[in-house]
């Protein structure tokens, strides 16, 4: 399990397949993610990533989903 303490502000969430989903804005609580709505992929709204979905972090946090599956199922 990836330590949520690793997760930065500002970091790009991309999928398993490398395509971007997003940019981190803050944890929120302690298990999930929340996307910047400023993000040219957002649409203007927040959107959520469970912990549940990370794979790992090391510059970016890598998600154990495709991009595209990881967007038609965010909150």
């Amino acid at each position: 399990m990836t330590p949520m303490s690793q997760i930065k502000d500002h970091m790009d969430v991309v999928g398993s397949d490398g395509m971007h989903v997003g940019t981190v804005d803050h944890m929120e609580g302690q298990d999930r993610i929340k996307l910047a709505r400023s993000d040219r992929d957002a649409g203007s709204q927040h959107h959520y990533i469970p912990m549940g979905w990370v794979d790992h972090v090391d510059d970016r946090v890598h998600l154990t989903m495709t991009a595209k599956d990881a967007k038609a199922q965010w909150h």
